[in-house]
């Protein structure tokens, strides 16, 4: 968010409400809206599936929507091209379709997954981004197999997901690469078997994994 807000890489577009990441209560729905009612548990989600185009009705490419694949120069909802935040009268912009930074939002139905009402809510929101992120790049992109090795770069949220994606698969080593130590211990629970620092090494790393 940080990366948008400084403006790197898109066309400017403010005022808006950026965030990405979150968990939520619906607390209405509009007219169409059948899959949701208030009160659902939801996680908000920035690449969103509208389930009827052909990329969501493929199993390679159900991330890349043609409705809702992630447009960060886009502030307004695409039903009619509006926004629904303002103050004084003056329109606030929406981010990835989600503008989580906010007490309350609007997004698309297509663009919000509904959970368990027992999930706590203050635990799960990085499952609408960072979790998901890793895990699916490892189950369904990599998509390591039973037995083979596995190397993941950074133990922040993403990296963790995708350890425990590797472990899930049936990767027999799982190594990982971070210039933290501290990290590693708590990584063993994601399935990380034995960890690289590349400051302890006058290598590439590459060379370090690969030996």
């Amino acid at each position: 968010d940080v990366y948008y807000w400084e403006c790197k890489g898109y066309t400017p577009l403010f005022p808006r409400i950026l965030g990405h990441e979150a968990s939520g209560i619906v607390e209405s729905v509009g007219e169409g809206v059948n899959d949701l009612k208030p009160g659902d548990h939801v996680l908000p989600i920035f690449t969103g599936e509208c389930k009827e185009c052909r990329h969501c009705l493929s199993e390679e490419t159900n991330n890349m929507c043609e409705l809702l694949r992630i447009n960060c120069d886009r502030g307004v909802m695409l039903a009619d091209g509006k926004t629904r935040f303002s103050i004084n009268g003056k329109p606030i912009y929406h981010f990835v379709g989600t503008s989580t930074f906010s007490q309350y939002t609007v997004v698309h139905v297509g663009q919000v997954a509904k959970i368990s009402p027992t999930a706590p809510l203050d635990k799960v929101c990085p499952i609408s981004c960072g979790i998901c992120t890793g895990f699916g790049a490892t189950v369904n992109v990599a998509k390591p197999k039973k037995g083979q090795t596995v190397a993941v770069f950074g133990l922040g949220a993403v990296g963790l997901a995708a350890a425990e994606g590797a472990r899930v698969c049936g990767a027999s080593r799982i190594i990982a690469v971070d210039v933290n130590p501290r990290r590693f211990e708590e990584a063993k629970r994601f399935g990380i078997t034995e960890f690289v620092n590349p400051k302890d090494y006058d290598k590439p790393v590459q060379e370090v994994i690969v030996e």
